[in-house]
């Protein structure tokens, strides 16, 4: 059993920067592919990023490519991942959930994650 457990977020500033990290409890982390993703009001929850098991791979999505990068701790006793948000627009406001992933590639589809945190809320401001 794997529990996910996030921080960070909060209210922000359009051209901010913000960091949010994902922490596992129970289970090794590092065994698991580990993705973002988030839901803006209204709209679904849609795919932001995500990293390999190992670290040697990531992906994310077009409309943040660029802007957002993903850098893992894993292996220590952090055992936690983070999502750095650089640059941010209004349109980046939403709840960002974590989620780990037995397929050690990771994926963009929600269905294939089998572990979610609770989401953290972001609100950017212009």
């Amino acid at each position: 059993q794997v529990r996910l457990i996030q921080s960070g977020g909060g209210l922000v500033q359009a051209g901010d920067s913000v960091r949010l990290s994902c922490s596992a409890s129970g289970s090794l982390f590092a065994n698991y592919a580990l993705g973002w993703f988030r839901q803006a009001p209204g709209k679904e929850r849609e795919f932001v990023a995500v990293v390999s098991w190992n670290g040697d791979s990531t992906e994310s999505a077009d409309s943040v490519k660029g802007r957002f990068t993903i850098s893992i701790s894993r292996g220590s006793a952090q055992n936690t991942d983070y999502l750095q948000v650089n640059n941010q627009t209004t349109e980046d406001t939403g709840v960002y959930y974590c989620a780990a992933s037995f397929r050690k590639c990771g994926s963009r589809l929600l269905d294939t994650f089998d572990y979610w945190g609770r989401g953290t809320q972001v609100t950017v401001s212009s």
